[in-house]
């Protein structure tokens, strides 16, 4: 059974080789499959070099290489269309969240997040809408406008977490909102520092 199995294996090895063609093209295809992610991998390299947060930023912004490359704008865009998106998430996670379910203190901190979040939500949005129409004889007073907005965004979800300072970590929604709001936060500290690499860079 040993010797059928190693003569068949041997046999599909050779009837691979012996057909150039098919060699050919699937090498071709893996070389051009390894130039492209080569190729996309430097482009969000680049592109998350100036955040602090530097794996969750290729993690969240892989998906926009392709459309992005080089473009700074782009890249602007997108890191604030995933901040946009965790910040829903976690927005709505806390307006679900019933207040019986968590103690006097946490309860302050929950509320107090709400709001923190919805403004929080509402400067992000303003942000993309901007980036979706820079122009170039405004750009400096677009990159200041942005910058105040994506900075007081990233205020308000640290504000949140302070909240949560001096709450019980024993409770699991608790824990949860941190964790997402550590997270929104890491993401738009990283949505600000690609912004300062688009406002260095110019359009």
């Amino acid at each position: 059974m040993n010797s059928f199995i190693t003569f068949a294996l041997l046999s599909l090895l050779l009837a691979l080789n012996s057909n150039p063609s098919y060699a050919s093209g699937r090498n071709h295809t893996d070389d051009t499959n390894a130039c492209r992610v080569t190729r996309y991998s430097r482009y969000i390299k680049n592109a998350c070099s100036v955040t602090q947060n530097q794996q969750l930023c290729f993690r969240t912004l892989w998906p926009f290489a392709i459309v992005a490359k080089n473009n700074s704008s782009k890249w602007a865009r997108a890191s604030v269309a995933v901040t946009i998106t965790d910040t829903k998430q976690i927005l709505r996670l806390l307006l679900k969240t019933r207040s019986s379910a968590v103690g006097k203190r946490e309860r302050v901190a929950l509320s107090d997040c709400r709001e923190l979040f919805v403004d929080s939500l509402g400067n992000l949005y303003k942000s993309l809408a901007l980036l979706r129409k820079l122009d170039a004889d405004e750009f400096q007073q677009q990159m200041s406008d942005l910058a105040t907005w994506l900075s007081s965004a990233l205020t308000d979800e640290d504000t949140c977490l302070d909240g949560f300072e001096e709450t019980s970590i024993r409770s699991s929604t608790v824990r949860m909102i941190r964790r997402r709001a550590t997270r929104c936060m890491q993401l738009c500290s990283n949505a600000l520092a690609i912004l300062s690499k688009l406002a260095y860079d110019g359009l």
